[in-house]
């Protein structure tokens, strides 16, 4: 396993010009490395531990899996409303190691094949994000078991093409999380592919209890000319009246309409607001 901690850096100036004899790095967590031999690419990932996280004690932690998960993307404000929902005058989340997945093809990884040319011309290595879940189930998964205290409970959150992706994983491989967080989900993809589909979690009860989170702002029409134009805020309702027409008694579901966000906004309230949601105040 190769590992590097991982450290935060406000920016180069302070990082610079703020330094004294007694500064020393920030640590926030770790970054490993996995070989995948599924996508034949070297993986990284950022991974924060709770606060006592200790490797020789009996504890284990929930897993929360997070899709754009680099230091760019979402992993330093998705770990600080952890942090913050983990503080013991809140206690809201339950003390858990948080998995940042980083990119390195994202259009790639968190699309299946389209039907729509503008979309295949304008994304042309889209496609790819069934071997993504495969390398997600078979290798990703099982390193986070193996190398940390994972307890077997866990949550996917995913944005954008990240909440298409995980819509994606909930039809067809809803037993790999308890929990999704989908945030403003671009089912706008290959003309509302998924929209169309029965998957077997809205058909029969599921072996074991999910929760699902769908959270949108007003985002409006959102698509690479495809064959109908589509809104935001409307799949993302179709989807949530999909699931909670569902026969399966084992989902629940919440839908989170945020007319102040929009697509570039709706990330870290969507966050909080599934917190809030999935976890009811004690």
């Amino acid at each position: 396993m190769n590992k590097t901690i991982f450290t935060l850096l406000l920016s180069i100036s302070v990082s610079i010009t703020a330094q004294t004899k007694d500064s020393k790095p920030f640590v926030l967590g770790y970054t490993d490395q996995i070989e995948s031999k599924i996508l034949s690419e070297k993986r990284n990932i950022n991974v924060y531990l709770p606060e006592g996280y200790k490797a020789n004690d009996t504890l284990h932690y929930p897993v929360i899996y997070l899709l754009d998960g680099g230091a760019d993307e979402d992993f330093i404000h998705t770990v600080g409303l952890v942090q913050y929902n983990n503080f013991s005058w809140i206690n809201r989340v339950p003390p858990s190691i948080v998995v940042g997945i980083t990119n390195t093809d994202r259009k790639r990884d968190f699309t299946f094949p389209t039907q729509v040319e503008a979309e295949k011309k304008r994304y042309p290595s889209s496609g790819g994000s069934k071997k993504f879940i495969e390398f997600m189930e078979q290798e990703l998964l099982p390193f986070v078991a193996k190398n940390y205290k994972a307890n077997g409970q866990s949550t996917l959150i995913g944005q954008s093409l990240g909440g298409l992706l995980a819509t994606q994983i909930l039809f067809e491989k809803p037993q790999l999380f308890n929990q999704y967080i989908i945030i403003s989900p671009s089912l706008w993809w290959s003309d509302g592919a998924l929209l169309q589909q029965n998957p077997s979690i809205v058909q029969q009860d599921s072996p074991h209890k999910i929760q699902v989170y769908i959270g949108v702002g007003k985002e409006g029409v959102w698509a690479s000319t495809p064959t109908t134009p589509h809104v935001m805020e409307v799949d993302a309702n179709l989807l949530a009246d999909k699931l909670r027409a569902a026969q399966n008694k084992n989902l629940k579901v919440y839908f989170d309409y945020m007319p102040e966000e929009d697509h570039a906004t709706s990330s870290h309230p969507g966050v909080f607001n599934a917190f809030r949601l999935l976890y009811p105040k004690k």
